[in-house]
């Protein structure tokens, strides 16, 4: 049940949670864990906008008093880069579907296995159609942690913050803002690690390989300047490039060079700052799979050895690595291979959604709903040619925002029959990715900064729930 206003919140915390002069105080942890987070974190995704507010703050207050915090992985990536371990490849998971539950199944999985180097993404476009801001994907996330007793560091990332290309050619300025402001915005809500994503702007016109970059690695290095200069006191974000979009041609190592180069020669022009700690690449793989008229997938070759090289080649440049894209719909007996290539980061998203959808106790006229939902107010994305099994794999994402209440409160025995399957897909990727029993080497190398957020005031509170005059 919902919680109406700030009065109720704050009646519901009494005796629990205090706040003193300085900080928020958990006097009854049990009480957080078992009862009071699940309630407070659907007031921050379904209140009013007050009451989501003020949810967002007391989840993010009670995460810090219980060592339950936002962190960057940048110093873990580096240590990669020195050479300090190998043979273990982080996964990056895109949870924009029923966010709390999902993430609780992966946390989970998680302590089952000891993994701590782990992440969860949320790109600018799922902020979109998932209908998920910044402070809301992080709130699910410190929830989930509390929920599921998950202690080490949370990885939060902003995935794809991406230049929008044709607004870049009619007005570049306002392009580069919209990433600047989205990146504020979202390293305030706990989005220590951001993938910046300039690599829309590679043209292929010009011969030379430094003309079809510079605005890749000029807008890199100019995002990595701005967000240098507005991260927290104490915390080092972790920041990724990309040099070419996923789906497209894969990467070669002359791009790559040209890319980090350059990179480097331009972030000087800045100052002195910490650049990127690693790259994305193109090497076969498309976000959400390659689907056939049919409406399953075809199969897709990834090019390990181009990855391995490629990852070698990226720590020749300091950083940690190279990271993947578009993997969570491959064949589930390749991801062994991707620590023994050497992979830094793989980001999966598809995968996770397909499982939930496709599930045998996914209700059926949920299932419709989704379905007529996309045919009556998405059909202008019906490209020509495709099969309506073709659009309706390619467009179902959408779901996550069109309903997400309903998704959110899943049926009792839906809820029961499908998240163990989640839960033992994520052990799966976790194991065979070699992220677990990884919390002794992140402990090692990561360290959460503690950070509050300043309470937020609403002076209808005051006049209204307390009954004082204007």
């Amino acid at each position: 049940m919902l919680h109406e206003s700030l009065c109720e919140i704050d009646l519901a915390l009494q005796g629990v949670v205090d706040v003193t002069e300085n900080s928020v105080v958990v006097r009854d942890e049990a009480s957080v864990r078992n009862r009071l987070i699940d309630s407070l974190i659907r007031d921050a995704v379904f209140g009013t906008d007050e009451v989501r507010a003020y949810a967002k703050w007391w989840i993010w207050e009670i995460g810090q008093a219980m060592d339950v915090r936002p962190a960057s992985i940048h110093d873990l990536y580096m240590a990669r880069a020195r050479g300090e371990y190998a043979n273990m490849t982080v996964p990056a998971m895109n949870l924009r579907m029923m966010t709390y539950d999902m993430m609780r199944a992966a946390m989970r999985a998680a302590n089952r296995c000891n993994a701590a180097a782990i992440i969860f993404e949320l790109a600018r476009s799922e902020m979109a159609f998932a209908n998920v801001a910044p402070d809301e994907y992080s709130a699910c996330a410190i929830a989930a942690a509390i929920r599921e007793g998950y202690d080490s560091p949370l990885f939060i990332q902003g995935d794809h913050f991406q230049v929008n290309a044709t607004l870049y050619a009619t007005d570049p300025g306002r392009a580069i803002q919209e990433v600047k402001d989205l990146a504020a915005r979202s390293i305030l809500a706990g989005f220590w690690n951001i993938d910046i994503d300039t690599s829309t702007l590679v043209t292929l016109e010009p011969e030379a390989l430094v003309d079809q970059q510079r605005r890749n690695f000029e807008h890199s290095a100019e995002l990595t300047h701005f967000i240098r200069s507005v991260e927290p006191k104490g915390i080092t974000i972790s920041l990724g490039g990309e040099i070419g979009e996923v789906g497209f041609e894969n990467s070669t190592i002359g791009e790559l060079d040209t890319y980090l180069e350059k990179y480097q020669e331009a972030l000087t022009g800045y100052g002195e700052h910490v650049g990127l700690s690693k790259v994305s690449v193109a090497t076969g793989t498309s976000h959400g799979g390659v689907v056939q008229k049919d409406g399953t997938l075809a199969d897709v070759t990834v090019d390990f050895d181009l990855l391995d090289e490629l990852g070698e080649r990226a720590r020749h440049y300091g950083v940690g690595g190279v990271v993947q894209h578009g993997a969570s719909t491959l064949p589930r007996t390749v991801f062994h291979r991707f620590p023994q290539a050497q992979t830094l980061e793989i980001h999966l998203a598809a995968g996770f959604v397909n499982l939930v959808l496709d599930h045998p106790a996914f209700p059926a006229d949920l299932s419709e709903s989704i379905y007529r939902h996309l045919d009556e107010h998405l059909a202008d994305g019906h490209k020509e040619g495709d099969s309506v099994e073709q659009f309706h794999y390619k467009s179902r994402h959408n779901a996550a925002g069109s309903h997400k209440a309903e998704l959110w409160r899943l049926p009792a025995d839906a809820y029961a029959a499908i998240m163990p399957d989640l839960e033992e897909f994520f052990l799966f990727l976790f194991e065979q990715l070699g992220a677990a029993n990884t919390k002794e080497l992140v402990d090692s190398f990561v360290a959460p900064v503690e950070y509050h957020q300043p309470k937020p005031t609403f002076r209808r509170y005051f006049v209204e729930d307390l009954g004082l005059a204007e």
